[in-house]
């Protein structure tokens, strides 16, 4: 293999890596966001739950 066959093979190795990297980035941007969703729900969920506890605290403790 001569010196322009290892540089071009070279080459293409680091546009293929580089092709690889992009599309791992957008892959994690795309996996944040649902991991950010999720987050934003189980919040509210808590909320929610919160929310009824106290509502049940406060009936059992009027009597109602």
């Amino acid at each position: 293999m001569g010196v322009t066959e290892r540089v071009w093979a070279a080459l293409t190795a680091m546009i293929k890596l580089e092709d690889k990297v992009t599309r791992q980035n957008e892959a994690i941007k795309v996996q944040q966001a649902k991991i950010e969703n999720l987050t934003e729900r189980i919040i509210r969920l808590e909320a929610q739950f919160e929310l009824l506890a106290v509502t049940a605290l406060v009936k059992k403790l009027t009597g109602k």
